[in-house]
């Protein structure tokens, strides 16, 4: 152990109490750091999670035709004008030929799987109430490939729903407000067309907006009710990377004429939004730390006051200025480690315990506990922030014990 760590030591223990606040509230701001970012995280990975495995990583959909005035634009070579070559495009609705497109998707490297769906607004009825809805019509073997359909009945079976032409799966919000249960016979209408479905199974992908509208039928059945003989409204692709649907999406559009919609355009709003919540988490927490950092100051402050003749002794000893710093230094040292490594301890705990609470949540998102994120990222970012403001708040003090002159001092005392 070196000697001005010793020394360091040994000042620490002198201001023992006032130091143990400083680390007490160094600890749970570490500590608290971890458990907020741990949550927010936990549910943005959840909505992603849910999001891959409802809608993929890719959602193709409108064609789209080059105007004159487009072409023209393109032509100029202009870097700056895609955006203003999309607005001038032609875009014609829906997928006349998924077969084919499927398969150029397929020729690429990076797509995993693809899935056609069509889509409709119905209005269903239940012998007990009725509701508006969104019916998706799939071919249950590709849409398995493409989503986590089959991890998401929470009631009936899916190899039920496989095997009746005219059975359908009910998003759980939606089949709470029906009162409709697998077995249960659910009427749908279309613009004055009306079938008879039975509910083959109840799913829950965990989001309220999706499981409160969405049906999910067979894709036969939805051409014939929605008077749809052919064609789709946009193709579900997987990729092995989903972190790459952007530039995979930029490369492929062009290609297949279509419009490409990867899953961080799709949702946006909510991935800002947890970026802020994130964001504005980790500010509120730091204040426990940055009020800790304040506290350090004040009483390195005051030791050096009290310690003046003793600084005055070390350097008359030959203690140079930057011996003085570093001993000083060390005191904040000490208590960033000790108060990291506590801190990074009990937010393990903390993140363990809220993840282990039975706490029923249902809205925007639904499950039956919190959701956390265990990701070393957040230990070290909440060590970080410990570091930077321990260290600036103990640099001050150091440097202004460091400036102090032995001569001065043993003069002003013999006088």
């Amino acid at each position: 152990m070196s000697t001005n760590l010793k020394i360091a030591l040994r000042f620490l223990l002198f201001k023992k109490r006032a130091m143990l606040m400083t680390l007490s509230g160094i600890t749970f701001g570490v500590a608290f750091f971890i458990l907020t970012q741990a949550q927010t995280s936990g549910f943005e990975q959840f909505f992603i999670r849910t999001v891959l495995g409802t809608d993929s990583a890719l959602r193709v959909a409108d064609r789209f035709q080059d105007t004159k005035a487009s072409r023209e634009i393109a032509a100029s070579g202009d870097p700056n004008a895609k955006l203003r070559i999309e607005t001038l495009r032609k875009y014609i609705e829906g997928i006349d030929y998924p077969s084919r497109l499927r398969e150029m998707l397929a020729q690429h490297a990076e797509v995993a799987a693809s899935a056609e769906v069509l889509r409709g607004s119905a209005r269903v009825e239940s012998p007990q109430r009725s509701a508006d809805a969104q019916i998706f019509g799939i071919n249950l073997r590709d849409f398995r490939r493409v989503s986590n359909l089959e991890d998401q009945i929470v009631s009936g079976d899916i190899a039920l729903f496989d095997k009746s032409p005219q059975g359908v799966l009910v998003g759980s919000e939606l089949a709470r407000r029906l009162n409709a249960v697998p077995g249960q016979i659910l009427t749908l209408t279309v613009r004055n067309v009306t079938q008879r479905f039975n509910v083959s199974g109840i799913f829950e992908t965990g989001i309220g907006d999706i499981d409160k509208v969405r049906i999910i039928a067979h894709l036969g059945a939805t051409r014939s009710l929605l008077k749809r003989p052919f064609g789709a409204t946009y193709l579900q692709v997987s990729l092995n990377n989903p972190d790459l649907a952007p530039a995979v999406a930029e490369r492929i559009g062009p290609l297949v004429r279509h419009h490409i919609a990867p899953w961080q355009k799709r949702e946006r709003v909510w991935l800002e939004v947890f970026r802020m919540l994130r964001f504005s988490s980790a500010i509120t927490v730091s204040t426990i730390i940055l009020v800790s950092a304040l506290g350090m100051f004040n009483t390195l402050a005051m030791l050096v006051i009290e310690k003046t003749r003793e600084i005055a002794i070390l350097r008359s000893f030959g203690f140079s200025k930057g011996d003085v710093t570093r001993i000083f230094l060390w005191l904040g040292w000490v208590v960033i480690v000790v108060g990291s490594v506590l801190g990074c301890a009990m937010g393990a705990l903390l993140t363990w315990a809220a993840e282990n609470i039975p706490l029923r949540i249902r809205g925007i998102f639904s499950t039956d506990h919190f959701l956390v994120s265990w990701n070393s990222q957040h230990y070290l970012a909440a060590v970080l922030t410990a570091v930077v403001v321990v260290s600036i708040a103990s640099y001050f003090p150091a440097r202004r014990a460091a400036h102090i002159e032995p001569g001065d001092i043993i003069r002003g005392a013999s006088s």
